[in-house]
């Protein structure tokens, strides 16, 4: 199949400019520029052209634009090799990459746009500096001739977004330029099938946004960032997909899970992000062990039910694998610690009563599971 799509790419091309094969840029005013309202960096809200001062706020304070303006005061000049690129939308010259320096520059040459936006801290800069940045070299392209290059800065590169904004913005090119995944993927660089598994994720997500089975703003740590990872990542192991009933095929889909398991995924979702609302903490605190433990737990329907009884996770997990899975584990975990403490005895022991009353106590536990060893039945019970 993916050998098929990007047959198909080569017979229709997308239009496309490589990294080298970019125009020269032409020096443009500042005031002429805008802030991209589709930048990728903006998750969460929806802006439009006319919402400058919006996008620049949310910009500074999230996104450390305050390094840049102090980098442009101490170098004294803006990067004549970093230009910015620019498409022209409904009469705007829209930065289309190099918002945040688009944003630094304009805190700096403007005190009064740093007032409306709470912005603190910039330096004032010297009128030679402000003569210099008055002027911004722009290269201008529409976004369907450059989304390889920045989508190699950006989603496989040095400058990477986070995974919210790389679906987002693999899935603008998937959709709207009719880009195949294959295709995207080897135009940045990603030998990972990283594009595959973002695009992925983000329309489950999607799904779940829209049958209103999950809210990220109801998310239990209101942070910033949101660990999209943990369900991108998820989406990758069996128990998750086997839960979800995602075939293996449908990676590409843009509704890979079915209607009957919807309710399901929003379980999944609250699993791994709980609920503020409602002060549910998310199972999922870390993508290592805690990930895996869900993904597990999720393979058995006693480790199913354990989740929905509101059990711990650990809890689903020992539900999950069984009286003789557990059984196993505690011989080997009490061998090993014997083992550990048999090494410590000979200095460590000085004729404490403590420890001999210790060893006395694993004797007769040991002595005990011994006789109920010999009086067990010889071959294992049938699973049927």
């Amino acid at each position: 199949m993916a050998e098929k799509q990007i047959a198909s790419a080569k017979e229709k091309p997308p239009i496309k400019a490589g990294v080298n094969s970019l125009p020269v840029s032409e020096p443009i005013p500042v005031g002429e520029l805008n802030l991209d309202p589709k930048n990728p960096r903006l998750t969460g809200e929806i802006y439009s052209v006319a919402d400058q001062e919006k996008i620049l706020k949310r910009l500074w304070n999230e996104f450390n634009v305050s390094e840049i303006t102090d980098s442009i005061y101490a170098s004294e000049q803006f990067w004549s090799h970093e230009s910015l690129i620019a498409a022209l939308e409904d009469g705007k010259l829209i930065v289309i990459e190099g918002n945040r320096r688009l944003a630094a520059v304009q805190l700096l040459l403007s005190t009064q746009l740093q007032k409306k936006i709470g912005a603190t801290g910039v330096p004032q800069i010297s009128a030679k500096l402000a003569k210099s940045l008055a002027m911004l070299p722009v290269i201008k392209k529409p976004r369907n001739a450059v989304w390889d290059f920045i989508g190699f800065k950006h989603v496989n590169g040095p400058q990477e977004w986070d995974s919210i904004a790389k679906a987002e913005y693999v899935a603008r090119v998937h959709e709207d330029y009719d880009v195949p995944l294959p295709e995207i993927a080897q135009a940045i660089g990603d030998r990972n099938a990283t594009v595959v598994r973002l695009y992925h994720g983000l329309k489950v997500l999607q799904q779940a946004q829209s049958a209103h089975v999950f809210d990220s703003a109801d998310r239990f740590h209101q942070r910033k960032d949101f660990a999209y990872s943990h369900l991108w990542t998820g989406l990758g192991y069996e128990g998750v997909r086997k839960f979800l009933g995602i075939s293996e095929g449908s990676r590409s889909e843009r509704n890979p899970v079915p209607k009957p398991k919807i309710p399901a995924l929003g379980e999944l979702c609250r699993w791994l992000y709980g609920s503020n609302k409602e002060q549910i903490e998310p199972l999922v605190k870390s993508q290592n062990p805690h990930l895996r433990q869900l993904d597990e737990a999720l393979r058995s329907k006693r480790g199913v039910s354990a989740l929905r009884q509101g059990l711990s996770l650990q809890q689903a997990v020992n539900a999950s694998r069984g009286d003789t899975r557990l059984l196993l584990d505690a011989l080997i975990a009490a061998e090993q610690n014997l083992r550990e403490a048999k090494g410590y005895f000979s200095t460590g022991f000085n004729g404490q009563q403590e420890i001999r009353e210790t060893v006395g106590n694993i004797h007769s536990l040991a002595t005990s599971l011994q006789a109920e060893l010999q009086t067990s039945p010889q071959k294992p019970k049938s699973s049927k």
